[in-house]
Order: C-alpha cells, then sequence, then structure tokens
C-alpha cells in the first residue's frame, strides 16, 4: 500500500494537478482542506505527508497525526507551523527557498515602480481623463535613479532586489542581523543599523521571515524616523509590518505611500483603510505567482517529500531542524 499523502485544497488548481501527477507513482494523493473538523483528522491519522499553504498547523491537529513525517510548506515562510510540535514528533518541516527569489525580487521592483510613477493612477487617467478636452495635467512623477533603497533582510530575496535596483542606478543600503561583507561587496551595498537605514531611505523594503523577533518590527517609531517623501514595500509577511501604525502613518502623510504584497489578516478585509488610500498599491500575497516559479516550488516540494517517503533526510528542512535525522 503506498504511503497518503493529503495536499491542501487551497492551493492553485494546476499547481495541485502538478503535484499529484509528480507524487502519484510513490503515494496515494489525497485532497483535503486541513482544519479541526472530523473529515480532515480522520485522514490526517493516516497521513505520512501533508502540504499545507497557510492554514496553521499546531499541536491540536498534530495529536492526530501520529504516520505523518513531513508537513511541506510551498514557498519559503512557514511560520504558521509549529516547529517545536513538529520536531518533537520527529516531523520534518521542509520549505521550497532559492525558486521563489526572482518572482518576489520582480514584485518589489513592480511596486516601487507603480508608486514612483503612479502607474495605477496614470492608467485610471487615461481610461477617464486623458481624452476630455478640459483634462487635468498630471503632476511630474519621479525616476528610481539616485534613490536610495534600503533593503531589511539581505537573504536571497533581498540580495535579488538589490541586483535589480543596481540596474536601476539606485543607492543600496542594507540592515540585516548578520551582516554580510561578501555581499556588499558584491553588490556595492552599504550596512546601516536599522533607524539610520530608514532615515536615510526613500525606498525601504522589508524581506525578512515572521519570527517572534521581527513581529511588528515596523512600527510607529519607525515610520516616524523614515521620509515624508518616502515608501515602504512590504513583501515579506503582514505581521511584520504594524499595520494599524502604517495606516495612520500614510493616511497623516508621514510617509509618502507604501506598496504591499501581505497584510495582517489574509484576505485583505474590503474595510481596511488601506483599499481607500490613494497612496497605496495593493497586490493579494502573489509573490510568488508566476507559472515558471510554481513550476519550480512544486518539484522542490515533490523532491522534499520524496525524500521523507524513502527515509532520506529532505534536501530544504527548515533551519530549525538543519541537522536532524527523524525516524518513524
Amino acid at each position: 500500500m503506498k504511503p497518503k499523502v493529503l495536499i491542501s485544497t487551497s492551493i492553485q488548481p494546476d499547481v495541485l494537478k502538478a503535484l499529484e501527477t509528480l507524487l502519484s507513482d510513490v503515494a496515494e494523493v489525497r485532497f483535503v482542506a486541513p482544519s479541526l473538523n472530523h473529515e480532515f483528522l480522520n485522514e490526517l491519522e493516516g497521513a505520512a505527508a501533508l502540504i499545507p499553504l497557510n492554514e496553521s498547523i499546531g499541536e491540536e491537529m498534530l495529536n492526530h497525526a501520529m504516520k505523518l513525517k513531513a508537513v511541506s510548506r510551498l514557498g519559503v515562510g512557514y511560520d504558521k507551523v509549529d516547529i517545536e510540535a513538529c520536531t518533537k514528533r520527529s516531523i520534518y518541516i521542509t520549505h521550497t527557498p532559492g525558486v521563489v527569489s526572482r518572482a518576489v525580487a520582480e514584485l518589489t521592483m513592480g511596486l516601487m515602480l507603480c508608486l514612483s510613477r503612479k502607474i495605477l493612477i496614470s492608467d485610471r487617467y487615461v481610461r477617464s481623463e486623458w481624452a476630455k478636452p478640459d483634462r487635468i495635467m498630471l503632476p511630474l512623477r519621479e525616476d528610481l535613479a539616485e534613490k536610495t533603497l534600503g533593503i531589511i533582510g539581505l537573504g536571497r530575496i533581498g540580495q535579488g532586489v538589490a541586483r535589480r535596483a543596481k540596474a536601476f542606478d539606485m543607492n543600496l543600503v542594507y540592515y540585516d542581523k548578520v551582516r554580510n561583507e561578501k555581499a556588499e561587496n558584491e553588490l556595492g551595498i552599504r550596512y546601516l543599523w536599522l533607524d539610520d537605514l530608514l532615515r536615510e531611505s526613500d525606498f525601504v523594503s522589508v524581506h525578512v521571515p515572521l519570527t517572534p523577533e521581527t513581529k511588528g518590527l515596523i512600527g510607529a517609531r519607525e515610520l516616524r524616523l523614515m521620509k515624508k517623501t518616502a515608501y515602504l514595500i512590504n513583501t515579506s509577511r503582514g505581521q511584520v509590518v504594524d499595520e494599524e501604525a502604517l495606516c495612520h502613518a500614510l493616511d497623516q502623510s508621514r510617509i509618502a505611500g507604501a506598496g504591499l504584497d501581505v497584510y495582517a489578516k489574509e484576505p485583505l478585509p474590503f474595510d481596511s483603510p488601506l483599499s481607500k488610500m490613494e497612496n497605496v498599491v495593493l497586490t493579494p500575497h502573489m509573490g510568488t505567482h508566476t507559472v515558471e516559479t510554481r513550476s519550480l516550488m512544486v518539484l522542490s516540494a515533490v523532491d522534499n517529500i520524496k525524500k521523507v517517503l524513502v527515509g532520506e533526510v529532505p534536501p530544504n528542512v527548515v533551519p530549525e531542524q538543519r541537522g536532524r535525522t527523524f525516524e518513524k
């Protein structure tokens, strides 16, 4: 009998099909909606692996996962998976780092361009105003060239953003809890303490994982340090930025605007103040939503699961489990 692999039905249909195709030779693939309901927990009892989307995986759910060997995340983030609970049960947590960097870095640059050139406002202008004889003139926009980009978190994605921003002739600075002198030399990027980065930057782009240390990293105090002409970009995790403080800063014009792909609550509620602000560009947590990147994520996730099913250590365990070997 093949081991059972459960895959969240919240994942896009084409991705589900690809996962099923690549895993069906070694596993019985079942599509489920992970939750604490009776139907899912019954399925979980006999499962060897689980591929969730953004569902929380914690103690209560794992108490029903007696045969589970791996929780395999599609993407780099795993903040909704209880690391301690999985580790004590000898369950690998895997993710797909490296393959997401290009797509997220490209979206980051897209958000910066939308803000600096007011592309969304210009699009609406063409559709509704431009052909009018008494049309108003749009104000001049801003170049990215010679502006200072402050990158918070110089991992794979942060470095990808830096490379692209360098092609736009931007000045580069960064903050990270671990200084990376090799990247400094390769990218021509300066290290600054966080407060100094916030004061100097025309654009601040956040690329850190969500951890207890980074939750609320950018709050009211940090937003007050930014230039009034500066923009905040967040493609990491919504809770890294204090959303209430950000809304207040935007409403009071303490910063010029924001480009957001992630939010404190997702989907973003229709009544969120962010959805009514002209100085904000919003995308629906789509940093990795490209055909090419999703294909690479699927291949990486499948490789992780196949290794676990034959008793090997998967190649992309999360940092907290590196060097660990589980038997189950």
